[in-house]
């Protein structure tokens, strides 16, 4: 890896390039790969990510069989946030949901750095404020909206995080993402297709029209959205 390289994560950037030379130097370069489990829930925690491109999303377990999305994170971010809290499993199972590349280092080499940062720190409690109100508010969406409203905010969501306007997506992941079933979650992006917003063919979807599906998601994402921008 090359420390002297500006790194493609916000949280990371926010430090002094002193002080993330010295952190580089404990890190890994590796790569996210569509679908690749990164922690099941109640598993230890033996490494935090740093995504610097593509998504991880977190999946509370209903049952063995069904699980409910309740938060993403991109390069904004981080997972193994439980680590910082003082906990050293994961509660919800973490899943790769779009493909690119993650800095790693171990819990123990990530406490020692935010004892030894207090901008590290400061930098993490901000980004898990932002991820808070993203998990409660995807709660009060669920509950409350229409699906094609939550889909349009999830693919908002999503495009804002993979910077780019094509990406996979299986029909099985958006049916536990929205907590419908898939016959549903085949409307809702047929609704989208026909509106012309979206194209979307054998789990390889598309952005056509973003401002159309700003005007068509619920108010949560513009909520959501201004927490992701001040992590």
């Amino acid at each position: 890896m090359n420390e002297n390289q500006k790194p493609h994560n916000r949280l990371l950037a926010a430090i002094p390039k002193s002080e993330f030379k010295l952190l580089s130097g404990k890190m890994e370069s590796v790569p996210l790969v569509f679908g690749e489990p990164i922690y099941a829930a109640g598993e230890a925690i033996k490494q935090i990510y740093f995504p610097e491109s593509g998504i991880i999303s977190l999946l509370s377990e209903v049952d063995k069989d069904s699980t409910l999305e309740v938060g993403i994170v991109g390069s904004e971010g981080l997972t193994g946030v439980s680590v910082f809290l003082g906990v050293g499993t994961s509660p919800n199972r973490a899943v790769v949901q779009g493909a690119g590349t993650a800095r790693t280092m171990s819990p123990r080499s990530f406490l020692a750095a935010c004892r030894s940062s207090e901008k590290l720190s400061q930098t993490v409690r901000r980004f898990i404020h932002s991820l808070l109100t993203q998990i409660s508010q995807s709660a009060v969406c669920n509950r409350y909206h229409l699906i094609d409203d939550r889909l349009s905010r999830w693919l908002l969501m999503t495009h804002d995080r993979m910077r780019s306007d094509e990406f996979e997506i299986t029909q099985d992941f958006l049916s536990n993402m929205l907590g419908v079933r898939r016959e549903a979650v085949n409307k809702a992006a047929g609704d989208l297709q026909r509106r012309g917003l979206i194209s979307y063919k054998r789990g390889h979807l598309t952005v056509i029209y973003r401002a159309g599906l700003e005007a068509a998601a619920c108010p949560c994402y513009k909520l959501i959205r201004q927490q992701y921008d001040s992590a």
